[in-house]
């Protein structure tokens, strides 16, 4: 079959909403934007500017902004639409400690100052190559603290930020950290008496031989943030003061404040995969494109 010419509008139906986030609106009409983005074809404000530029239609007629449509409706986006996504990059930095996710706070800089052709990782395969229209609108898709290092995605690609924090997003993140137990009171899993410590003289070193195992269990599901229960996670010991954290959810300071709970401490904390995207040899203060092969 011979590919559409370059003016044909791209054809979306939108099919009966399965989801939960999107069963509500499945027995009435709903704002254009929103429609588009849980079709996964845009972010809300990616549709908001095609709609301005007349590059949607809804059953044949060019929508106006604040339409409302329901799951029956056709929608169809102009090929221009998604030329000008193509255009729109993603980055994978590795942020050094010291620097915010998002906009600069307490005389702290963002760490999209860190994306500039000196530190373009040397190694990476993409055959993107900067240029600075790609800063524009580049945001973080989820946030990483000014204490933490490792793996942050800024992109200009509403999907992509959708998909990583958007409400209904799942997207594993994988973290190792390292850990220092202040628990008092705690029975040895060695030799049986109680274990004191206190602030002044924290375990740095074999945490796990001290660390009661129904404590890893809470960590794993029991803990509540904010009022609200978490999400079962995936921590288990990668070394004796090394814990690996999978979460599916990304609270501030999720694994912070989880370890407080449990009388540890983190000492250290690196993120190094989101979904299925590795942070692998990628050095400290450098960033690479995503890859037209990679997925989250």
């Amino acid at each position: 079959m011979s590919p559409p010419p370059a003016d044909r509008p791209r054809f979306a139906r939108a099919p009966q909403p399965a989801a939960p986030a999107q069963a509500a609106s499945a027995g009435g009409p709903e704002r254009l934007n929103k429609r588009m983005a849980a079709l996964g074809l845009c972010s809300r404000r990616e549709a908001d500017d095609w709609i301005a530029q007349g590059w949607v239609k809804v059953n044949g007629q060019v929508a106006e902004m604040g339409v409302k449509v329901t799951p029956a409706d056709r929608i169809t986006v102009d090929r221009q639409a998604e030329q000008h996504q193509e255009q729109r990059v993603t980055i994978l930095l590795h942020k050094p400690m010291g620097y915010v996710s998002g906009q600069a706070e307490d005389g702290h800089e963002p760490a999209v100052v860190l994306v500039n052709p000196r530190t373009h990782w040397r190694e990476d395969p993409s055959k993107n190559r900067f240029s600075p229209p790609q800063l524009r609108g580049l945001a973080p898709a989820g946030r990483l603290d000014i204490d933490s290092v490792g793996l942050l995605v800024l992109t200009q690609d509403g999907r992509v930020a959708r998909q990583l924090i958007g409400e209904d997003s799942g997207i594993e993140k994988e973290y190792l950290v390292r850990v220092a137990y202040h628990g008092l009171g705690q029975p040895s899993p060695n030799t049986g008496p109680l274990v004191r410590m206190d602030d002044d003289d924290p375990v740095r070193t074999n945490v796990q031989a001290v660390f009661p195992p129904a404590m890893l269990a809470r960590l794993r599901h029991g803990l509540s943030l904010d009022g609200q229960p978490l999400k079962p996670a995936k921590v288990d010991w990668q070394n004796p003061e090394q814990l690996r954290f999978v979460l599916t959810e990304g609270k501030k300071r999720q694994i912070r404040r989880m370890c407080e709970q449990v009388g540890l401490k983190v000492v250290g904390l690196k993120r190094i995969r989101i979904g299925g995207v590795v942070l692998g040899k990628l050095p400290v203060g450098q960033w690479r494109y995503l890859g037209p092969g990679e997925r989250f």
